[in-house]
């Protein structure tokens, strides 16, 4: 079977949207919430929505024989672009709260930029085919939302977050720390897909390759 295990990091919206989506956010914040959220608030925000926000990048591993692994980023149509290439084979894809958060933002921005996909994915619930969600299976599709890094604590893994966080991101993009960005993104990756296999009992498949010096990555 071949697997995709991935990973987004995202960011908010480009600074020439910002004061066309700032009326839809307050409007969408007034039914929400009793305490008015600031403008800033409403900016960074957009970086959890698809609609509004941007890929800053995709780390994934990708095992179909071999195990390769890379991150792409650059232009946001690019990196969909080159996304949806990888993935057009793939039998199982493997991510931590990909089905509510990574594939809709993926799929949202798709659409935006006129990025067809290469694969039909169906997103039934209570389902881990096509979609493997290692937040969903843990809580058995309950109300639940186990972080990552709490998985590998109780699991006696390393974490992810020992040198950023997702709430760095942004600040690292605006200091142009792409690099940083893309490692840590990996990082997650990585620790996703050593979590799926405790989860599902298995070996984890030796790396045996590995995708260091496509034009995508950093």
């Amino acid at each position: 079977m071949i697997k995709l295990f991935f990973d987004i990091e995202t960011l908010p919206c480009d600074d020439c949207k910002r004061q066309e989506y700032l009326p839809i956010l307050k409007k969408k914040s007034r039914k929400k919430e009793v305490v008015p959220v600031s403008d800033d608030a409403l900016y960074l925000s957009t970086s959890f929505e698809g609609t509004f926000g941007r890929i800053c990048c995709i780390g994934y591993i990708k095992e179909n024989g071999k195990v390769t692994k890379d991150v792409l980023c650059g232009e946001e149509k690019e990196i969909l672009q080159k996304f949806w290439e990888i993935v057009q084979d793939v039998e199982l894809f493997v991510g931590h709260n990909i089905w509510e958060f990574d594939f809709p933002f993926i799929y949202k921005r798709s659409i935006i930029l006129g990025v067809k996909p290469r694969l039909d994915i169906t997103f039934a619930r209570y389902r881990n085919q096509p979609i493997f969600d290692t937040m969903k299976v843990w809580e058995l599709w309950s109300n639940g939302a186990q972080k990552l890094d709490t998985l590998a604590k109780v699991l006696g893994l390393p974490t992810s977050k020992d040198e950023m966080d997702g709430s760095m991101v942004w600040p690292y993009y605006q200091q142009g720390k792409l690099k940083e960005i893309c490692k840590y993104c990996l990082k997650d990756v990585e620790l996703t897909r050593k979590v799926y296999y405790r989860m599902v009992f298995e070996d984890m498949m030796e790396e045996v390759a590995e995708v260091v010096d496509s034009p995508s990555s950093v």
